[in-house]
């Protein structure tokens, strides 16, 4: 019975993170953008303190922020960006015809400065710390716990990318294969680097940096 429970709670947890912020019920509570990452953030913190963990745990922590982080964190950033712009997706187009990733919900920053700053700012708080602590850190030990044996970590590994694509749905389907193959390696980085959430966070906000400058500037 308690393993049972445990699964369901794991479920429902990770359900909820998930799911809440897609369906803007707490930006309507609290009219401010991206009110839900507090509130998920928040729901996180609570659901690790009763399993008596804390964001350590996700491998989340000030004390293992270092200048090695950033540096290869900047490098694989821009490496992936070009990668899948440069490569992958032209590649792909040749094989599969696609429609460009739907980035409706940013076309308001092309040419308006003060609100590409805002958004960059956004970047790093929420699609870099943000995401990586919610899906590759919580979402990923949570799956983890629930495989046993040498195979717990690809899959959990597999389902965590799987989840982190989908959440990109608006995106459509080129935004999804986009989100899956980053999403892949900004937690590569993360278990490269003994679990460090910081090697994740910053290839994440830089490759969303280097988006968000191509739309600002009129190049997407």
């Amino acid at each position: 019975m308690n393993l049972f429970k445990n699964i369901l709670f794991t479920l429902l947890a990770i359900a909820f993170v998930v799911l809440v912020p897609q369906s803007g019920i707490i930006n309507k509570i609290i009219p401010l953008p991206f009110s839900y990452s507090i509130v998920i953030l928040v729901f996180v913190w609570l659901f690790l303190k009763l399993s008596k963990e804390n964001f350590s745990s996700l491998g989340f922590s000030f004390k293992r922020f270092t200048a090695r982080a950033v540096l290869n964190g900047t490098v694989a950033g821009i490496i992936l960006f070009g990668f899948l712009q440069y490569a992958f997706f032209p590649l792909l187009n040749m094989i599969i015809p696609l429609s460009p990733a739907d980035l409706g919900d940013f076309s308001k920053i092309r040419h308006n400065t003060g609100t590409y700053l805002f958004f960059l700012l956004m970047g790093w708080l929420i699609g870099g710390i943000y995401e990586e602590i919610v899906l590759h850190g919580f979402i990923f030990t949570r799956l983890e716990k629930l495989f046993t044996g040498k195979y717990a970590v690809p899959i959990s590994f597999l389902l965590t990318n799987i989840i982190f694509a989908v959440y990109h749905w608006q995106q459509g389907t080129s935004g999804v294969i986009n989100a899956f193959m980053a999403g892949i390696v900004y937690h590569a980085l993360i278990l490269r680097y003994k679990r460090n959430m910081w090697y994740g966070i910053v290839c994440h906000a830089v490759f969303d940096t280097i988006a968000l400058t191509f739309i600002y500037l009129g190049y997407w």
